[in-house]
């Protein structure tokens, strides 16, 4: 695989939280491709998926801000909703998106290492992509705060 396609070694990737890295729209630099903020998280089975870092309720929340999504009972959960998502497929089980799915990556894991590999997208960084959580923060959250 490609070293620019390179995001994280496997065994960094909780198993029961996320890690939150950053994707381009299209190859190489150009200016003017979009940046979008996703999440590797780790199955039982060793797996690696990855899916977009927003709950599909409300686009404008992440459901990683930056220290790993919160994850119960084996779920993602949104925590602005308590919408929860099965870590496999990214599908919303219970909250307000139930029914709703996450949208994924391709990755792949070879030789230990977590490769990006949809051609849609190149490989920025690990974390967030400067942009911060866009809700309002007088809206309702699971967290205490």
């Amino acid at each position: 695989m490609d070293d620019e396609r390179r995001i994280i070694a496997a065994d960094e990737v909780p198993a029961d939280g996320t890690v939150l890295f950053t994707v381009r729209s299209g190859a190489g630099a150009d200016a003017d491709a979009e940046t979008t903020e996703a999440i590797l998280t780790k199955l039982g089975d060793g797996t690696v998926v990855a899916f977009e870092n927003t709950c599909p309720h409300w686009t404008d929340v992440r459901l990683d801000k930056g220290s790993g999504a919160y994850v119960r009972n084996g779920e993602l959960v949104c925590q602005k909703h308590g919408a929860t998502f099965q870590r496999d497929s990214g599908y919303c089980d219970f909250g307000p998106c139930e029914g709703s799915v996450l949208s994924t990556f391709d990755v792949a894991v070879e030789d230990g290492q977590v490769y990006l590999t949809d051609d849609a997208f190149s490989f920025e960084h690990l974390g967030g992509s400067g942009d911060h959580d866009l809700s309002s923060g007088s809206r309702i959250d699971f967290t205490g705060s």
